[in-house]
C-alpha cells in the first residue's frame, strides 16, 4: 500500500509549526492516497522516523517522501536522504521514493509579486531584496539568483537583489550597509515558508534602520500557489514511483 510522508521543516515558534500542520492537511485533501503522515526535520514532532513507523503501522509498503523545503540545500540532500538510509535498513520490506524540493517555479515568482502589492504599491524605481535562509552548498545561492532575475524582468523591477541570514554571503548586514547610502523605494521579501525565529530576526535588525523607504514584506509563506506547485511536486513523485522510475 502506498503512503505518503511529508517532511517539513519545523520551527522553535508554534505557530510556525501550526502554519505548516495547517497547510499540509488542505495539501492531503488532494492527494488521493490512502496512507498520508506529517512529520518535522527538527524543533517539532513528530520525527522523520516516527512519521515512517506510523506510515509503516498503518500498512505502508511504499513510502514517498515529499519535503517541505523550498531549495535544494543540505536538508534536501544530507539530511533527509540519511534518515530514508536508516529507514531503509530497519525496514528492508518498504520502498522509499524521494521527492524534489519546491524549487524556482512561475507560480512562486507570481506569490513574491503578491507579497509585495501587499505592503505597498511600488514605484517605478522600486528595487527589491530577496532573503533566504542560508547555506553553503552554490547551488542555493544560484537558484535564488535565478527567481530574482525572474521576478525582476517579469515585473519590471529596477533591481531584484539577493542576500542571507547565514551561510555564504552577501550577508544581510552586507545589503544593509550598502543601502543606507541610496534611499530608493526597496521591498524586502523573506525567501521562508513560515513565522519563525529568522523572520523575527529580520524585523529586529530593521527596528533601527534609517531608511523609512526599505518595506518589509511578509515572508513567501503557504498560499494557494505554493500548494500547486506542492500538488505537482507530489504527482511527479508518484508518476516516477509507479512507473519504477525511481
Amino acid at each position: 500500500m502506498q503512503a505518503i510522508l511529508y517532511i517539513a521543516h519545523g520551527s522553535r515558534v508554534k505557530a510556525g509549526v501550526e502554519q505548516a500542520v495547517t497547510f499540509l492537511k488542505s495539501v492531503q485533501q488532494e492527494i488521493e492516497i490512502p496512507i498520508q503522515e506529517i512529520s518535522f526535520l527538527e524543533l517539532a514532532t513528530p520525527t522523520i522516523a516516527e512519521g515512517i513507523a506510523s506510515c509503516i503501522n498503518q500498512g505502508a509498503t511504499a513510502i514517498a517522501i515529499v519535503p517541505i523545503l523550498l531549495l535544494a540545500a543540505q536538508h534536501a540532500k544530507h539530511d533527509i536522504p540519511s534518515e530514508i538510509d536508516k529507514a531503509k535498513e530497519e525496514h528492508p520490506q518498504v520502498r522509499f521514493t524521494y521527492g524534489e524540493p519546491l524549487g524556482v517555479h512561475e507560480l512562486l515568482i507570481d506569490t513574491l509579486q503578491t507579497r509585495i502589492l501587499e505592503a505597498r504599491c511600488p514605484s517605478n524605481s522600486a528595487s527589491v531584496l530577496l532573503i533566504g535562509r542560508g547555506s553553503s552548498d552554490p547551488a542555493v545561492k544560484s537558484d535564488l539568483a535565478k527567481i530574482a532575475t525572474r521576478l525582476r524582468d517579469k515585473y519590471a523591477y529596477e533591481a531584484v537583489d539577493t542576500c542571507f541570514l547565514y551561510g555564504m554571503g552577501p550577508t544581510f548586514e552586507d545589503w544593509l550597509q550598502q543601502e543606507q547610502k541610496r534611499g530608493n523605494q526597496v521591498f524586502i521579501v523573506p525567501y521562508l515558508l513560515f513565522t519563525g525565529i529568522l523572520r523575527q530576526s529580520i524585523t529586529r535588525r530593521l527596528q533601527d534602520y534609517e531608511n523609512k523607504n526599505v518595506i518589509l514584506c511578509e515572508s513567501l509563506g503557504y498560499d494557494d500557489n505554493v500548494r500547486k506547485v506542492l500538488v505537482e511536486r507530489i504527482y511527479q513523485l508518484l508518476k516516477l514511483t509507479k512507473e519504477g522510475v525511481l
